[in-house]
């Protein structure tokens, strides 16, 4: 189980991170979405930041600081719940799969971080 844990928590570190430098370089599918979505381009960066601190504290919690882990485990798994509900409030379904896989990477993440 730990070899799973590993494995899937770097796997969510280098997407939350990626996605992090995407918004924070104003990726051209990232502006598209976030106006799909309506969401201001001027939130960009604190989202950015949300989810490289995210990344970060998956990281110390790999490398041994478990809660910090975990905690930021949860906040990633209820950011993700709030792109899926910008993206059903706004009826975008046609790139739905991406905010919906980050929140499954980030709750196995999660699951198997309490393990």
């Amino acid at each position: 189980m730990y070899t799973a844990y590993v494995i899937v928590t770097v796997v969510a570190i280098v997407a939350n991170a990626g996605i992090a430098v995407a918004d924070l370089m104003r990726a051209r599918f990232v502006l598209a979405n976030s106006a799909a979505v309506e969401v201001p381009a001027s939130w960009l960066p604190w989202l950015a930041v949300l989810k490289a601190a995210g990344a970060a504290g998956l990281l110390l919690g790999l490398l041994g600081v478990r809660p910090l882990g975990i905690a930021a485990a949860v906040g990633l798994v209820l950011f993700f719940v709030g792109a899926v509900a910008a993206h059903l409030r706004a009826r975008v379904f046609h790139n739905l799969a991406f905010p919906v896989g980050y929140l499954a990477l980030n709750a196995t993440a999660l699951v198997l971080a309490t393990r």
